[in-house]
C-alpha cells in the first residue's frame, strides 16, 4: 500500500520545566528537545517508522530547520519528493513549554503572515490519504485523482479549509474542540446526550464516519448502531505534544491494515497515550510492537456503550 500525508510541517523546540515560568524572570532549563512537528508531518513520520511506503507533501523553508525536517523523514524512509523547500518561505517554528508537573504544554508558533502555498502537486496514485486541513486546493485535486483510496482527515483546529474537506473523505477524525466549534454545542461530561447531539450534526453534514477524540478520556464513535466511548489507558503525563498527531497516524495505519474501526480506535488511543510519557512530539512515537503488546495486556478493557 502507498500512503500520502498532506499538510502542515513545522519544527518544534520543546523546553522542559517543572513549573510555568513567571513573566519578566529568567528560568534555567535542564532539557531541550528539537524535532520536526505538525499533524500530517508527524503522522507521516509514524507511518515511516512503522514500515509503510509513505510520502509527505507540504512546504517548508529552504533553511536550516527545513533541512532538518527533510533529514528526519529520510531516516525513517518517508518519501520527500513532494516536500517543497522554498526560498520564499520560512519554516514554521513552534516553541513548546512542557510543564512536567501537570503534563500541560503551551505552544508559541512563529508563522509567516501570508504563508506560501504548496506548488508541488502529489497527483500520483495512492491507496491511503491522510489530510490535516492545510493546502485544501491541492488536497481536493489529490482526492479526485484517487477515488478508490481510503481517505481520512485529521480535523484538529476549526478552520474553513478543514471544514471544506470533511465531506470529501470517508473518515472525519476530529478533536472535541473542532466538534464544539463547528456545531456550536458543548460537550457535557455529565450529560452524554450532549456528545451524541454533536455527533449527529457532524454525521448529518459530512455523511461519513465520525470519530470525536477526547484526549485522555479516549474517543467517541458509533459502531453497529451503538454509540460508544473507547477509553484510553491511564499513564503518567510528561508532555502531551503530538499525542493527537500520533493518534491519527496510528488510526491511519491500523484502519488501512484491515483492523475493525473499534480495534483501530482502541490501538490509536494506546499509541497516543504511550507518547505522552516522553518529552518531544516526534521522538515520543512508540514502536508498533509496543502498542500491540500493551493492547494484548489490556484485553479486558471495557467500553462504555450508550443507547
Amino acid at each position: 500500500m502507498k500512503f500520502l500525508c498532506l499538510g502542515h510541517a513545522s519544527y518544534d523546540i520543546t523546553f522542559q520545566t517543572d513549573k510555568y515560568p513567571k513573566e519578566n524572570t529568567k528560568t534555567r532549563l535542564s532539557t531541550t528537545i528539537s524535532c520536526g512537528g505538525g499533524p500530517a508531518s508527524n503522522a507521516a513520520y509514524l507511518l515511516g517508522k512503522w514500515g509503510c511506503d509513505v510520502s509527505f507533501s507540504g512546504i517548508v523553508g529552504n533553511d536550516y530547520y527545513g533541512k532538518k525536517i527533510v533529514s528526519e523523514f529520510e531516516k525513517v524512509g518517508v518519501d520527500t519528493t513532494f516536500l517543497e523547500q522554498s526560498d520564499l518561505a520560512n519554516t514554521i517554528l513552534a516553541f513548546i513549554i512542557a510543564n512536567t508537573q501537570n503534563g500541560s504544554r503551551t505552544i508559541l508558533s512563529a508563522k509567516d503572515e501570508n504563508p506560501l502555498a504548496l506548488s508541488l502537486k502529489p497527483l500520483g496514485q495512492y491507496d491511503v490519504i491522510l489530510l490535516d486541513g492545510e493546502e485544501p486546493a491541492i488536497a481536493k485535486e489529490v482526492l479526485k485523482q484517487n477515488p478508490k483510496a481510503l481517505t481520512i482527515i485529521d480535523a484538529g483546529s476549526y478552520r474553513p479549509s478543514t471544514v471544506s474537506l470533511c465531506p470529501l473523505v470517508q473518515y472525519v477524525v476530529c478533536s472535541h474542540d473542532f466538534a464544539e466549534a463547528y456545531t456550536h454545542l458543548k460537550i457535557d461530561d455529565e450529560k452524554m446526550q450532549s456528545i451524541i447531539s454533536i455527533y449527529e450534526v457532524l454525521k448529518r453534514d459530512f455523511q461519513n464516519e465520525i470519530i470525536i477524540t477526547l484526549e485522555g478520556k479516549g474517543a467517541f464513535l458509533k459502531v453497529d448502531g451503538m454509540y460508544q466511548i473507547i477509553p484510553s489507558i491511564s499513564v503518567p503525563v510528561v508532555d502531551s505534544t503530538g499525542a493527537g498527531d500520533i493518534f491519527h497516524g496510528a488510526f491511519t495505519y491500523f484502519l488501512a491494515n484491515g483492523y475493525s474501526l473499534k480495534k483501530t480506535v482502541r490501538l490509536s488511543n494506546i499509541a497516543g497515550a504511550l507518547s505522552v510519557q516522553k518529552l518531544g512530539g516526534r521522538f515520543s512515537i512508540p514502536n508498533l510492537d509496543e502498542v500491540l503488546k500493551v493492547e494484548r495486556e489490556q484485553d479486558d478493557l471495557e467500553y462504555d456503550t450508550l443507547d
